[in-house]
């Protein structure tokens, strides 16, 4: 195992190990001209089973890589050693396994990218980025979207969010370029007390060097993303494709076919171009707090 790979599972866990394992699983195929339907067969699955393999979507059993590896010819008995490790590892439940209870399955795949990532892009047009909100703001918005659950089951799903934010302060933290509309911070989620703290805390957060907040002021008009909120995850390992999430009301997408990702790459160069710059995110948080 490279250390690029080390690296991604401690940071990471099982998603990006998946990933990779699904990625060198496929280099493997392809050198050896064999089809994902040949490949489906020999592991008495299909071939969107492949398919989901290979891009790290689905666990994997021990017993169908070795059956694969065995299909790619692959011998050494070091490598496949290694390479059945880590499929092993690929299989150890992430940190966030433990909040279980409040996941949907389809936000636990994304977990796994965001703790992996080594660049997190994103754009928000409602609320304040879930990697920069306060435990108060967080619980606000929370209870907006699940007013109906118990205060054990909001305070649990506020808990995780909380938990997300490490990865901004972790030793080797990732890097966040958020661009959010005006209006996030004009709308006083939780009250204006709630709101006045949250302002605070951005203009503290955005001093960390590998925080960059611009903000879209309301007299641009339309823009390039008023379709809505994205995000895009890049990877260190290089073999990793960057992933475009975009998160809807009861399930998300997750894109990484080329066109899809420039798309949506070009659509957020246009909207850092179309924001103030970072130099001057304070003094519009500063403006802000002085109106509420």
């Amino acid at each position: 195992m490279t250390a690029a790979q080390q690296e991604g599972g401690a940071g990471g866990g099982p998603t990006v190990l998946r990933m990779l394992l699904g990625a060198h699983l496929r280099r493997l195929r392809d050198a050896q001209g064999v089809s994902r339907e040949d490949a489906g067969w020999e592991i008495r699955a299909s071939e969107s089973k492949i398919s989901r393999l290979e891009l790290g979507r689905v666990s994997f059993k021990e017993r169908d890589v070795a059956d694969l590896l065995t299909l790619y010819g692959v011998t050494d008995e070091e490598e496949r050693a290694a390479l059945l490790a880590l499929a092993r590892e690929a299989n150890t439940p992430g940190w966030w396994h433990r909040y279980g209870d409040v996941l949907p399955s389809w936000f636990q795949s994304y977990l796994g990218l965001e703790a992996a990532a080594a660049l997190i892009r994103t754009y928000e047009v409602q609320f304040i980025p879930g990697l920069l909100q306060t435990s108060d703001y967080a619980h606000a918005v929370v209870k907006l979207g699940h007013g109906r659950a118990r205060a054990q089951e909001i305070e649990r799903r506020v808990s995780l969010r909380m938990a997300r934010q490490q990865l901004l302060t972790r030793p080797d933290p990732a890097q966040l370029w958020a661009v959010v509309d005006e209006a996030t911070l004009r709308r006083p989620i939780g009250g204006a007390k709630v709101m006045r703290a949250q302002l605070e805390a951005l203009i503290d957060i955005t001093q960390l060097p590998n925080v960059r907040l611009q903000v879209i002021p309301f007299h641009v008009g339309g823009h390039a993303a008023a379709g809505g909120a994205f995000t895009i995850l890049r990877f260190p390992e290089q073999d990793l494709p960057d992933v475009v999430y975009v998160e809807q009301l009861t399930s998300a997408l997750y894109l990484d076919k080329r066109e899809d990702v420039d798309s949506y790459a070009e659509a957020m160069e246009v909207l850092c171009v179309e924001a103030e710059p970072p130099t001057r995110t304070a003094e519009i948080l500063s403006a802000a707090l002085a109106d509420l």
